[in-house]
């Protein structure tokens, strides 16, 4: 991989996109995160260790971004490499994802709600192993929590895989993912 494609445009997007998603992470994801709060016993609810628990959650949900970005566009790859105008597809499919995205963040479209209906079939699997791990009282436990959610179904999600797909280069997708990943932070 050549270092210039690791350039600070793709990235600066990508975590600009998870800023301005964050109204949509707030709904999607902040009854979780209170709930998820509020199960810890309250002698265990000193500040420091909810903020352990809030990283660990955050770097568990990012890590699960990136791992999903790089096999997304490792499939990108390996279409791009057995069909030659396949690359055109991909980078026309991102596109549109992206302006899809952009329309839902503005809460003028909300298809991408459609588009979060094909993960729940992989949700449905992964979500009871989540259900084992609390309540969530150790670090540990909050970022192999964090790794399960970040597979939740969620269309600004969908959205960054598309041009992880269009990208079809693992570790440039990777560091996109975790650049909108860190973006969503502030939500």
């Amino acid at each position: 991989m050549n270092p210039a494609d690791m350039s600070l445009p793709p990235l600066a997007a990508a975590f600009v996109f998870g800023l301005l998603g964050g109204a949509h992470c707030i709904g999607m994801c902040g009854g979780i995160m209170s709930a998820l709060t509020f199960a810890v016993p309250p002698s265990m609810r000193q500040p420091r260790r909810l903020a352990g628990l809030l990283l660990g959650y955050n770097l568990g949900r990012i890590s699960s971004y990136m791992i999903a970005g790089a096999l997304v566009a490792l499939l990108g790859s390996v279409l791009n490499h057995a069909l030659d105008s396949f690359a055109l597809v991909l980078r026309i499919l991102a596109a549109v994802m992206l302006i899809l995205m952009a329309l839902c963040i503005a809460n003028w479209w909300k298809g991408l709600l459609r588009i979060e209906a094909l993960g729940r079939v992989l949700w449905r699997r992964i979500e009871p192993i989540g259900r084992r791990l609390m309540p969530v009282v150790k670090v540990p436990q909050a970022f192999a929590l964090g790794s399960l959610w970040g597979w939740m179904p969620c269309g600004l999600i969908y959205s960054m895989l598309a041009w992880s797909l269009a990208v079809a280069e693992p570790l440039r997708a990777a560091a996109m993912m975790g650049a909108f990943g860190l973006g969503t932070l502030p939500a």
